[in-house]
């Protein structure tokens, strides 16, 4: 069968959550089904890495697809017109954009609808394209694939699907997360905070992400902390709206927090397993990669009582309230002082990482696929 896959997100060196589960997964996939021809389409020229195997042709389609304008052109005319081009079977879209106007039968990855529920942290043009669009392509897809029993519930309450048309494939954790040695660490802290422990935080620096919260947080943490913590923050400033600047401003401990943009993954791990606890404390998430890649570390985790994350961490987690700074102070206070739930938590973080795996993912959305084909 000739398989399309949306491959605009495969971006060498900028991988995030999308990315990593179209690569993950896809390399798996196309290494282990060569009787299928995979035709990988991207809107940029794309990285050799890319290419996993040699059933995989790629294709390269403008314009680039950055803007909700070149968005509409790129699905509904380019690859509309590749995907009839080279007689595809089967189109994947691991991002969540379908091409309405194809005959092509279509599987989607749908990997969260915050844009449902907090529009405004959106600018103007992406929220009216994501709400306008997202339910059209919920109808169209022959089946949809999504990474948590939260985002399965969400879709069909958003969108009235079937629930029988909707598979759940979670997502894994890179296989280079795993603890490090003191050595380590101590290196690690020496380059990012000046020798002192801190708390980290990964990911876009988006609204819903919560920052606003967890630099109050953290204020509140600091006056009673004892031990010379800081708070690191990974990721690209891409979304550090009004708000976060105002709040980040006005913090009465802020040179205690340290920014360090965007990680390399060898590094990433490093950072994260040198961290007191990960502070993942989103008010909305489809999954959290984050939270599994801290217990594949050996470290603790703090993440929000909302949506998926109670169903990913499980018992392994501090869960707190992401809209009570003071709720989140406590665990941070809690996992500093007491050596003892650090353990349990480290423990059962172990366990718990067991259970989302790369190859199970992979193993999961090819299942998907055989529906789709079998349809």
């Amino acid at each position: 069968m000739r398989i399309a896959v949306n491959t605009r997100l495969l971006l060498h060196g900028k991988l995030e959550g999308i990315g990593w589960f179209t690569y993950e997964t896809l390399k798996r996939i196309t290494e282990s089904h060569p009787e299928h021809e995979f035709y990988f389409i991207f809107d940029r020229p794309f990285h050799e890495e890319f290419i996993f195997s040699s059933n995989v042709k790629p294709i390269v389609i403008g314009p680039q697809a950055r803007h909700p304008f070149l968005y509409y052109i790129w699905f509904e005319l380019s690859v509309k017109y590749i995907l009839k081009k080279i007689k595809a079977d089967l189109f994947i879209s691991p991002d969540g954009y379908l091409s309405l106007g194809t005959k092509v039968p279509s599987l989607v990855v749908f990997h969260d609808l915050n844009f449902e529920h907090y529009p405004a942290d959106l600018p103007v043009a992406e929220r009216w394209y994501y709400r306008t669009f997202f339910k059209k392509y919920a109808r169209k897809a022959r089946r949809i694939a999504t990474v948590s029993e939260f985002s399965k519930s969400d879709i069909i309450r958003q969108y009235g699907v079937e629930p029988s048309l909707i598979d759940v494939v979670y997502n894994g954790a890179n296989e280079y997360y795993e603890p490090v040695d003191d050595s380590t660490k101590k290196a690690t802290l020496a380059r990012h905070t000046e020798g002192r422990p801190y708390f980290f935080f990964v990911g876009a620096l988006h609204p819903r992400k919560n920052l606003v919260n967890l630099f109050r947080a953290f204020d509140i943490f600091k006056e009673t902390d004892t031990s010379d913590s800081m708070l690191l923050i990974a990721g690209a400033r891409k979304w550090w709206t009004g708000e976060i600047a105002q709040v980040y401003e006005g913090m009465r401990f802020k040179d205690c927090v340290s920014f360090s943009g965007r990680l390399e993954t060898v590094e990433m791990r490093n950072v994260l397993g040198s961290a007191i606890a990960l502070t993942y404390v989103s008010y909305f998430e489809g999954f959290g990669i984050p939270i599994v890649e801290a217990f594949r570390c050996g470290t603790p985790v703090i993440t929000s009582n909302v949506t998926s994350m109670p169903e990913i961490a499980g018992e392994a987690a501090l869960l707190v309230d992401p809209f009570k700074p003071e709720d989140i102070a406590a665990a941070m206070k809690r996992i500093s002082t007491d050596d003892l739930v650090r353990q349990q938590l480290i423990s059962a973080g172990f366990e718990r990482s067991k259970v989302f795996t790369w190859d199970k993912s992979a193993e999961r959305l090819w299942q998907t696929i055989e529906k789709v084909m079998k349809a």
